[in-house]
């Protein structure tokens, strides 16, 4: 995982084929109404009369909207914390209101089913994780049922808009994909003007699909995979019987190549590109690559981004490393229109290769064994370079279901709804994973109710020497009467990342799950039963301090 450090622009990826099974699964139950959300009809033609400011101060409720003049009504807002009795009630109370009702939610009956029919939907475990195995480049893992971004919920609401655009500024993006050709951007002067002519007068000649900053033309094709890859998970086309599907399927993406066939780009290149889709003013950018120092320029045009109301998403890295001690650039940038993004895995563990960083890394999403498009076929690749389209599609379907949001209102219910995890508590600012259904609905997300630091708890021992020597092989049984799961607490934990490797089985020999890397004051992944394994194994280079153990949790 530790990839070509010298390069001046890295991506932050893995790739190999993915052989995942398709699997089926129902829909859950469906909101009846939008949550805070009430439609109220005023008496006496007094929508037309009074204005939003003093509405809402004598309704205490956000006027979201005025519906028609004939129906004399308006939407509102009210907090999501009041249950919606309450919040109808109150609304009644007031001498203005006629009626008060939820924003119900409707849904099509017959025509089409609850879910796109795209044939490889099922293999997308972080949009919908029913327990399939996960597998690809990082090899197979079994999943966790429901450890993905709720799109399934989030669809009966958004699916994206047109109006929407996201520049991917990667290694360009294959327009001539069936699942990508009908939501790319299109540069309808460019495409109906002259060959070799600057049609649109923007700097560029032929920028039909985009910008290629490496040729300063517009021939932006996918000459590596890795951009029609994220752009697969963004916004590959839904419901058209093909292929998979993306988390945000009816926006539009323009294709920006800065990054060359081999993969690595320069930091003029890197310039040219974001200042390209801040003069075509795009919605949002998806950035999955990393590398180099701290760059003034580049983070004053990342700066010019912000200015402009764009919104950076860019991947947090493959290091293994603390972001906050070890900034990883362009996503470590002090700019407040930058979301960074860590990877988990379909079991929600932080990724043994993700960056983390509890002041400097936002969210997390699923970055390993993601399945998406490519010139060369469907195939499943690891990195936060795939976590952070992910988070990328939520973005797009936030902006698409309330076009009034700026990019830091985007960023904030993002971080806000994030789903907490017990994996990823203090590595993050949001301790959480992207959840597209809490995001569109602003609902917080409950507790983790598999969070150990909320169980009962016992001292223990175990631990490795410091540090621990070449092919250093050895195993730890940990047990507590009556537990029927445990949880331990490594008050340190450091390993040659993706070398030297911890394994957690039950007394039957089950796997649970495996760490490597640095897990400081982190609570394992919960084995069932009373029973504990943990087995050790190093190679024969780096030697790190090794772990501590000082505590059991357990129910």
């Amino acid at each position: 995982m530790n990839q070509g450090r010298m390069r001046p622009i890295l991506l932050s990826m893995v790739l190999m084929t993915c052989n995942g099974a398709l699997a089926k699964s129902k829909m859950p139950n469906r909101p009846s109404a939008v949550p805070g959300e009430y439609v109220v009809k005023l008496k006496n033609n007094n929508m037309a009369v009074l204005s939003n400011v003093y509405l809402e101060s004598v309704l205490k409720a956000q006027v979201v909207e005025r519906l028609s003049p004939a129906s004399n009504a308006i939407l509102v807002r009210r907090p999501l914390v009041e249950k919606t009795s309450s919040g109808i009630k109150a609304l009644l109370s007031n001498k203005l209101v006629e009626r008060a009702e939820p924003n119900y939610l409707y849904y099509v009956v017959g025509g089409t089913s609850e879910l796109p029919n795209d044939p490889e939907l099922g293999k997308l475990w972080g949009l919908i994780n029913t327990g399939q195995k996960s597998v690809g480049d990082m090899g197979e893992i079994e999943s966790k049922p429901g450890i993905d971004i709720d799109v399934q919920r989030a669809w009966q609401l958004e699916t994206g808009n047109r109006d929407v655009v996201v520049a991917s500024i990667d290694t360009g993006v294959d327009y001539s994909l069936p699942d990508l050709a009908e939501n790319m951007w299109v540069n309808e002067v460019e495409k109906n003007g002259l060959p070799n002519v600057d049609d649109d007068g923007n700097g560029v000649l032929d920028d039909v699909y985009g910008f290629n900053a490496i040729k300063n033309n517009g021939d932006t094709k996918d000459d590596h995979g890795h951009g029609s890859h994220t752009s697969g998970t963004i916004a590959a086309r839904g419901n058209d019987g093909l292929g998979l599907v993306g988390v945000a399927w009816n926006t539009r993406v323009m294709s920006v190549k800065f990054l060359s066939a081999s993969g690595s780009g320069t930091l003029a290149d890197a310039i040219k590109a974001i200042d390209y889709t801040t003069q075509m003013k795009v919605t949002m950018t998806t950035n999955s690559w990393s590398g180099g120092n701290f760059s003034q320029e580049l983070y004053d045009s990342i700066k010019r981004a912000r200015d402009a109301g764009i919104l950076f998403v860019a991947a947090a890295g493959n290091d293994s490393a603390d972001n906050d001690s070890t900034p990883g650039y362009p996503a470590s940038y002090d700019l407040d229109n930058i979301i960074s993004v860590a990877a988990i895995d379909s079991r929600g563990e932080l990724a043994e290769f993700s960056s983390y960083g509890k002041t400097s890394v936002d969210v997390a999403a699923p970055g390993v064994n993601v399945l998406s498009t490519t010139p060369n076929g469907l195939v499943s690749w690891s990195g936060t370079s795939m976590a952070t389209p992910h988070v990328t599609g939520v973005a797009v379907l936030l902006k698409s279901a309330f076009p009034e949001m700026t990019y830091s209102d985007i960023k904030a219910r993002i971080i806000k709804t994030a789903r907490p995890l017990s994996s990823l508590r203090g590595k993050m600012v949001s301790s959480g994973l992207v959840n597209a259904y809490y995001a569109l609905t602003d609902t917080p997300a409950p507790l983790d109710p598999e969070d150990p630091i909320n169980w009962q708890k016992v001292t223990a021992e175990a631990s490795t020497p410091h540090p621990y020597a070449n092919l250093y092989k050895n195993s730890w049984t940990l047990h507590v009467d009556g537990a029927v799961k445990l949880s331990l607490h490594f008050s340190k934990f450091r390993t040659e990342a993706s070398y030297d490797r911890v394994t957690f089985k039950d007394a039957n020999g089950k796997v649970f799950g495996s760490w490597s890397g640095k897990k400081d004051d982190s609570f394992s992944p919960v084995v069932v039963g009373d029973t504990v394994v943990v087995e050790f194994l190093s190679d024969d280079t780096v030697n790190e301090y090794g772990f501590d153990v000082d505590a059991i949790a357990y129910q």
